[in-house]
């Protein structure tokens, strides 16, 4: 799939509802190829339902939902996920595959090795190639079940790129990792706009001080309803996230990364 001078995701005035219950209303986004974007809003916004969308995992209600130039709907879906890359700490992984096996099964789209199945030995040495590239070369050989919880997101990093993705999704990425931990999973993703400067990313967090200091673009929801969206320096303001999480919050930006704190000594007049 091509994407040279496309958009790489756009949502056209999606909606939906799960039973009677809407989740999202009216959603317009377009991202272009080599965008980094980070998905803010409080829980219950809508934030993983975009993202599932993103992800060609579900439909919308209503609008369309155009992925890689290509509409949900009108292609097989199967082929069109082998371009899209997830990292998902909840990576639901049951037996202690070695990082190297973990990474390779990003070749096959499954979550434990397939049986009979034997990688190729520049399949191998690509995914060693990962591994040294998000710093893990010395736990290589390492089980899934004694890996850290960090070492865990790096390795997921690695087997999202090992099938050349276009569009990489991070779905709130740092969950259950310590500063240290969290610090070098953000160097990692940061990394990726020098290594594979195409590659565009979306990623979904609650907290600002989350965000990778390469992310360019951002979006806020709340309510099912996107309140804000682009430049990342025009979005994430001290109103517009305060507004958002109906709550009042000081957006702070120093050394490349954004932070919040509460806002204790006024109060938020919403509407």
């Amino acid at each position: 799939m091509n994407t040279v001078g496309e958009t790489v995701l756009k949502l056209d005035d999606v909606t939906f509802r799960r039973g009677e219950t809407k989740i999202l209303h009216g959603i317009d986004l377009s991202i272009g190829r080599g965008e980094h974007w980070v998905l803010i809003g409080p829980n219950g916004a809508g934030k993983s339902t975009i993202l599932s969308f993103a992800s060609a995992q579900v439909f919308p209600t209503s609008g369309a939902v155009d992925i890689l130039g290509q509409r949900m709907g009108r292609v097989e879906l199967q082929a069109l996920r082998r371009h899209i890359g997830h990292v998902n700490p909840r990576h639901p992984l049951r037996s202690s595959l070695s990082v190297r096996e973990v990474v390779l099964t990003g070749l096959t789209g499954t979550i434990e090795r397939p049986f009979r199945w034997e990688p190729s030995p520049n399949e191998v040495a690509k995914a060693d190639d990962l591994i040294a590239e998000v710093g893990l070369s010395s736990r290589a050989v390492a089980g899934w079940k004694v890996l850290s919880q960090g070492e865990r997101g790096r390795a997921l990093v690695a087997r999202a790129l090992i099938a050349d993705p276009q569009l990489l999704l991070f779905d709130e990425p740092t969950t259950g990792l310590d500063v240290a931990a969290r610090e070098q999973l953000l160097e990692t993703i940061d990394s990726l706009s020098v290594t594979s400067p195409e590659l565009t990313t979306l990623l979904v967090t609650h907290h600002l001080e989350e965000i990778p200091q390469s992310t360019s673009h951002a979006m806020l929801i709340s309510h099912g309803q996107l309140t804000a969206s682009g430049d990342i320096a025009e979005v994430l303001t001290t109103d517009q996230v305060s507004a958002a999480f109906e709550h009042p919050i000081d957006v702070g930006f120093a050394d490349g990364r954004f932070s919040a704190r509460a806002i204790r000594e006024r109060a938020l007049a919403v509407g």
